[in-house]
């Protein structure tokens, strides 16, 4: 990281970026050494798991999703968005705790985390394998 530091820093002396955007880089570097020192000393098994998200509906609007859980955070969140927005998927994930779910990876959970069975048949299910 300190090269990359330096690097940052002669682009500022060469006038290449002004300061403010320097000290915004170094900022994400440090970021980005500290999000990778979290790693180091947990298992690495973890980080090689998947969600599996499995919905299963009466008029057979199917879906299955297999998410790495390195990629879960950021597309968790977009792809619950995009669903909510989609007038055939909105009514399984409109009360799914997405927070819940990324608490859950964070906290390293194994197996199904979420479980909901609706009275005309319909099924949701969020597997960490």
């Amino acid at each position: 990281m300190k090269e990359e530091i330096a690097r940052v820093l002669a682009m500022v002396q060469e006038g290449k970026i002004d300061a403010d955007q320097g000290s915004e880089l170094i900022q994400v570097l440090k970021a980005k050494e500290v999000a990778g020192s979290s790693l180091i000393g947990k298992p690495t098994k973890y980080v090689d798991k998947t969600l599996k998200v499995r919905v299963v509906s009466k008029e057979n609007d199917n879906v299955t999703v297999n998410l790495p859980v390195k990629l879960i955070k950021a597309v968790l969140k977009a792809g619950h968005s995009i669903a909510s927005s989609i007038p055939q998927s909105e009514k399984y994930v409109k009360d799914l705790d997405i927070h819940l779910i990324i608490e859950a990876i964070e906290n390293e959970l194994e197996g199904q985390i979420v479980d909901v069975k609706s009275a005309n048949g319909d099924t949701v299910s969020v597997i960490i394998e």
